[in-house]
């Protein structure tokens, strides 16, 4: 289902618009050393088969997992041969290049150099620290952007339809939310979301409708664990009013319940791990000295074992019941997921990007960063952090109770600051 001509291929406008660099290379067969960087699913390799089908060179594949300095000799050798007696070059695509050493990278050089290969490698990775720089000197280098939503679209569509290529010999139809959805969650990566409408369709073969729904999807990309216990439920019981008596704020129930499991011969660093937990979900900043409690009793039970541990068990026990409660930090992760999984990856503000190397500068990395510490109070007036599509969201509110009502106000203030302009 891989897009086999310039004309299919999705997404990377900024690449193949009519007359671009990389295009006007394909199609006038003059293309250089390449490196392809990008996320997985952007079209990396798809872009080297795009180049092998329409230029008239020899076009040899390696991947950096399997092959090795042998490999790449043979494959010099048969270029070379290849140029003194029947004038084709050769084009050499390489894939996961990053996973290939020093030694492997340093045995293109020369044969990138003298133009005996022309080498097109594909890497996830950023290419300033996989790369080997005399290599990477000798190459462009194309950075490859996630799909968009629109794209993934446009992608699944044709698959349907495609009766060669695709699914189209199947007849089978799709929603536009289906399709969309498949879009939103394969986070730009235009295999997985192909994978997924594949499994999707795979699905209904025991169904006469051959339709897929949101449901079908939802179903297909349902990676909940199913949970089971044909022995414990007693044991998770137990585990459960432990819990939910330290998120009620009853000490007395705590420790009866935390004891009924130390009786019953439970690991005391599997209730010692249940606290940590609890501290950060359920007291959270209220009393941000709870998890400090929970993880010392955590390191009491490793260093003296019971029966002397008890103690700093039932004291950080006692201690998390009786403690301020507030979820708002657990609730903004949840959050932040859920916006995740509806939006996807959504791409890193280039501003925001670490820019260690002049590639990364001339990609306009780090530009217009301005630094907190540079600015009165420490805030940057009309600086935003988020992506900019989720500019106006809040996913961390405060509650009222111990000392988050003190976070509460001063993060008010923080945010009123960070608005103005």
């Amino acid at each position: 289902m891989r897009p086999r001509v310039l004309a299919e291929l999705v997404g990377q406008r900024h690449l193949l618009v009519a007359n671009s660099p990389l295009r006007s290379a394909i199609e006038m067969d003059r293309v250089r050393s390449t490196i392809l960087w990008g996320p997985p699913g952007s079209g990396k390799t798809t872009v080297a088969r795009i180049i092998a089908e329409v230029t008239r060179s020899h076009f040899a594949t390696l991947s950096a997992v399997l092959g090795g300095v042998a490999d790449i000799t043979d494959i010099v050798a048969a270029a070379r041969d290849r140029a003194a007696f029947t004038n084709q070059k050769t084009t050499v695509f390489v894939d996961e290049v990053h996973r290939f050493n020093k030694s492997q990278q340093d045995a293109f050089l020369p044969h990138v150099e003298d133009g005996t290969v022309v080498l097109v490698a594909a890497t996830t990775e950023n290419p300033s620290f996989a790369i080997n720089a005399a290599l990477l000197s000798r190459c462009i280098v194309l950075r490859l952007e996630s799909l968009s939503i629109d794209d993934l679209v446009v992608l699944l569509e044709r698959a349907l339809a495609d009766e060669v290529h695709g699914l189209g010999a199947l007849r089978v139809t799709a929603d536009a939310d289906a399709l969309r959805a498949i879009a939103e969650r394969s986070a730009g990566d235009g295999r997985r979301a192909l994978s997924t409408l594949e499994a999707a369709v795979d699905s209904l073969a025991a169904e006469s409708s051959g339709h897929v729904s949101l449901q079908v999807v939802a179903a297909v990309e349902s990676h909940r664990p199913l949970l089971y216990d044909k022995t414990g439920e007693q044991h998770f019981n137990v585990v459960s009013a432990f819990i939910k008596s330290m998120r009620g704020s009853d000490p007395d129930a705590s420790v009866y319940w935390m004891m009924r499991m130390l009786e019953a011969g439970d690991d005391p660093l599997f209730v010692s791990r249940r606290m940590i937990v609890f501290a950060s979900e359920d007291v959270g900043n209220a009393d941000p000295r709870a998890l400090v409690v929970a993880t010392a009793a955590d390191a009491a039970v490793r260093r003296v074992g019971l029966p002397e541990a008890t103690y700093a068990l039932a004291q950080a026990c006692v201690y998390l019941a009786c403690a301020p409660k507030s979820n708002a930090t657990g609730l903004a992760w949840h959050r932040a997921k859920d916006l995740i999984a509806q939006r996807g990856a959504l791409p890193v503000p280039k501003k925001l990007c670490n820019a260690p190397t002049s590639l990364l500068r001339d990609e306009g990395y780090g530009l217009d960063y301005r630094s907190p510490h540079d600015f009165p109070g420490g805030v940057v007036p009309g600086e935003r952090y988020l992506p900019d599509e989720l500019a106006d969201v809040v996913l961390y509110e405060p509650v009222d109770r111990g000392e988050e009502e003190l976070i509460r106000r001063e993060l008010a203030e923080l945010r009123a600051a960070r608005q103005r302009r």
